[in-house]
């Protein structure tokens, strides 16, 4: 009777019970939140959706996180080695590759005056840069905090896993993944605030046609000037110029299926599992993630904002030819961005489209993100 007794209890104690903190419920908690945002809205659920779970597992049974030096077996947690990938930047960067295949560069080859609009909208990183040095972080740590104002989740996690900034590498990508699902939410009330009704109605001409030989020559021409000059982005602009190469060049129809479908969501699976799963309650539940949602917040806002007023200053500089709607899309959340530029538009007139322009300066803006990541990189000589 002993013998049963202490077994049953054993097994008791060995629940999750026992081990949960109110820290753990609270995360617990955050993740059915996350996960009704992606199931019943459609928040960014390719990401939205793993993110959630990791962070739901992580929190029920922290060991899923455990290094080997921590576990009496010597062999690690599951969503340990997943998040190995992570941090040494091998996940962010078969994303971009999977970017580069689903990507048509046409348009921004169409209107090169996209890459302004691509440029512009970083503004908001080097804003919340110097705001986070201000709250109190370090430079490194501000610049991983910074890049969630490109609105570029794979980014962002690489810059923070190259700057050694592992500690914040949770909070940055649900910041950063969090501002990307609610694109369509926080960018058109600034949109319109800095734009008039006019201005809103400017139809733009249509983009000329882009020869097969022209989309075939940029990500080799892009990929030799963007890395001569910043070899540090050869991981991320080198992937999605290759992902892009593979889908223009139009022989290698296998590389490019598999590396913007199976490849691709493998990849999303790993990275985002891992990611919510380095959201423990004591790792997330700090004052630090609260800066960093809010500095998240700023960039995001500074940047759509940076986009819209130079798209406002083309467009006073080319007779009214540019509206100034497209530059929001510089962000380079693909192709949502986009596509709120196009919903804003067609508010203020139906008949008006403007997708295609607004998808030039949002590939840029991919583009953009990436350089001003290997900026940083450069600065602090990684």
């Amino acid at each position: 009777m002993e013998y049963i007794s202490t077994t049953l209890g054993n097994l008791v104690h060995q629940t999750a019970f026992f081990n949960l903190t109110y820290g753990n419920f609270i995360m617990i908690l955050v993740a059915f939140v996350f996960l009704y945002l992606a199931i019943k809205w459609g928040f960014e659920p390719l990401l939205l959706l793993p993110i959630a779970f990791g962070m739901l597992l992580v929190n029920i049974y922290p060991d899923i996180m455990a290094e080997p030096k921590d576990m009496s077996n010597g062999v690690g947690g599951l969503l340990h080695y997943f998040y190995i990938l992570d941090e040494w930047s091998i996940l962010p960067s078969l994303i971009f590759m999977g970017v580069g295949a689903m990507t048509d560069f046409g348009p921004l080859i169409a209107n090169p005056i996209s890459f302004l609009m691509g440029a512009a909208a970083q503004l908001g990183i080097y804003m919340a840069y110097f705001l986070a040095i201000f709250l109190g972080f370090n430079d490194k740590a501000a610049a991983a905090i910074s890049i969630i104002g490109g609105a570029d989740g794979p980014t962002s996690i690489f810059l923070a896993g190259k700057l050694g900034q592992s500690e914040f590498m949770g909070p940055i990508a649900v910041a950063a993944y969090s501002y990307m699902s609610l694109v369509p939410i926080i960018q058109p009330p600034i949109m319109k605030l800095l734009t008039t009704k006019e201005e809103r109605e400017i139809r733009m001409e249509q983009l000329r046609p882009v020869s097969k030989l022209e989309k075939i020559l940029f990500p080799i021409v892009v990929t030799v000037i963007v890395c001569l000059i910043l070899p540090t982005t050869a991981p991320l602009v080198g992937m999605l110029m290759l992902g892009n190469l593979f889908r223009e060049s139009g022989v290698v129809k296998q590389l490019t299926e598999t590396a913007s479908n199976a490849l691709m969501y493998i990849v999303v699976i790993l990275l985002g599992t891992s990611v919510g799963a380095s959201t423990s309650a004591e790792a997330f539940l700090k004052a630090t993630t609260l800066k960093i949602v809010f500095l998240g917040l700023v960039a995001f806002a500074f940047g759509t904002a940076g986009g819209v007023i130079l798209g406002k200053i083309l467009c006073y500089a080319t007779g009214r030819k540019i509206n100034p709607l497209i530059g929001s899309a510089g962000v380079s959340a693909v192709p949502m961005a986009a596509r709120v530029s196009q919903k804003v538009g067609a508010e203020a007139d139906p008949t008006n489209f403007l997708l295609m322009h607004a998808m030039g300066a949002n590939v840029a803006g991919v583009i953009g993100t990436a350089v001003a990541a290997g900026t940083f990189m450069a600065i602090f000589g990684v």
